[in-house]
């Protein structure tokens, strides 16, 4: 049966990613399917106010039965690492649990995802290298942390709008990873579902040495992982390389 998870994506610069995941993972075998509707952003910038505007679950549902009903999707995630983070621990799980009674589903969000991601892997140390300013990456470590995983590292890079890193191509993701490791880290993350990354995961690993998380990438695995599903795809990486 047809694995089909749901994606809130929030407005317009990286959700090509997402059909390009999918044939990527029926390429290697899977029979999964990912649809995605679009929310309305609000304000496009990394800034907290924004964020939790953006975030909130009237905007999230406004759209839920694009997925629900047009797609007859079996489980939904919330496309968005800072605007899920934004509300702390508790307040990212309240989200998600609200978007899940509205859509009689089983749901998360990309932060849940890299939490439970780092989690398969079996690393506890990572270091984030984020597109966003210095004070919203923080608050991507605060969550980590609060999942207990050890950041190591964290590194912004002050970009405000979504989509400005939706123009950043594979030398740019390959910048940003690298400048943005640790010696110490066991992995890095890139947590920006604005960021283009399906296409470069395997060699980012490859430049690094180590497990690379990215958010679309970490998405589509935890939407699968709601219905049980373990694609293998080495070249989405360490992630999907194995199946347990």
């Amino acid at each position: 049966m047809v694995a089909k998870v749901g994606f809130l994506y929030p407005g317009y610069s990286a959700e090509d990613d997402f059909p390009r995941l999918e044939a990527m993972l029926n390429e290697a075998g899977a029979d999964v399917r990912l649809p995605l509707v679009h929310t309305d952003i609000g304000i496009d910038a990394h800034r907290v106010d924004a964020l939790l505007e953006m975030g909130s679950v009237d905007r999230l549902t406004a759209v839920l039965d694009e997925l629900t009903a047009g797609q007859g999707v079996q489980a939904v995630v919330w496309a968005c690492t800072s605007a899920s983070f934004v509300f702390g621990h508790e307040g990212a799980r309240e989200q998600v649990r609200r978007l899940s009674a509205a859509a009689g589903l089983p749901a998360s969000s990309t932060s849940f995802a890299f939490a439970r991601a780092v989690a398969a892997l079996g690393v506890r140390r990572v270091a984030v290298a984020a597109t966003y300013p210095e004070d919203v990456a923080g608050l991507f470590a605060d969550f980590l942390k609060a999942a207990d995983i050890e950041v190591v590292a964290t590194r912004g890079s002050g970009i405000i709008t979504a989509a400005e890193v939706g123009t950043w191509g594979r030398e740019e993701v390959l910048r940003l990873a690298r400048a943005g490791d640790d010696p110490d880290a066991e992995a890095v993350l890139l947590p920006d579902t604005a960021l283009h990354s399906a296409a470069w995961v395997a060699e980012l690993e490859s430049a690094l040495g180590k497990p690379v998380l990215t958010a679309n990438q970490v998405t589509a695995w935890e939407g699968l992982r709601l219905l049980g599903q373990r694609a293998v795809c080495p070249s989405l990486g360490t992630l999907f390389a194995a199946r347990g």
